[in-house]
């Protein structure tokens, strides 16, 4: 049975018709979130709670539409919330979502860059910055402090935080060649 048809039955009810959509979709779905979350439990909820939405708001359901970029946008929003609760990290949020668009755009990246490994990357590269360089970094990089705001705090002047600022992200760019993509989201974003 082709998916509108399908989903023409689950705006009607039809529990028989969720069911095997759900069986179409479940496994892909909990890739996509456990890719993120390295958790199975957590990964378990944040589908579970996309298919229940899904079924509550099945009247709406559009059998036009595209039921895949339905279902990964209920999870990507879902999945948000968690990383959010996690991780408080504001690039979080902004990888999640570039992963996410390359999911729902077409198929699924074969090769999908771990977060974990780059903050534990990104924490090694910052340990070869000097104590100064490291400071103004996180400050600017990971907390979004501008560059005045930074002046004012370290009494230091808005040039020496460019100056360091500078000098440390041409190390973290030197050591992180391969994470390009989430250097560019950090430094983007932040």
């Amino acid at each position: 049975m082709d998916e509108k048809h399908l989903l023409m039955e689950i705006s009607s009810g039809s529990e028989e018709s969720f069911q095997k959509l759900y069986e179409r979709w479940v496994s892909r779905l909990y890739s996509f979130v456990y890719r993120y979350v390295k958790s199975e439990d957590v990964a378990d909820d944040i589908v579970q709670e996309t298919f229940f939405r899904i079924w509550s708001n099945r009247q709406r359901l559009d059998p036009f539409c595209s039921f895949k970029s339905y279902l990964f946008t209920i999870s990507y929003h879902l999945l948000l919330k968690e990383l959010r609760r996690q991780l408080n990290n504001p690039s979080m949020e902004d990888y999640v979502e570039y992963e996410s668009r390359m999911s729902i755009s077409g198929e699924y990246i074969e090769k999908h860059i771990d977060f974990e490994q780059f903050k534990e990357e990104l924490a090694k590269a910052k340990t070869k910055l000097t104590p100064r360089q490291r400071e103004i970094f996180e400050l600017n990089k990971e907390q979004g402090v501008p560059v005045s705001d930074i002046a004012f705090r370290l009494s230091i002047t808005e040039q020496v935080v460019r100056n360091q600022l500078s000098a440390s992200l041409k190390v973290i760019r030197a050591e992180l060649q391969q994470y390009a993509c989430m250097l560019t989201l950090l430094f983007l974003f932040n």
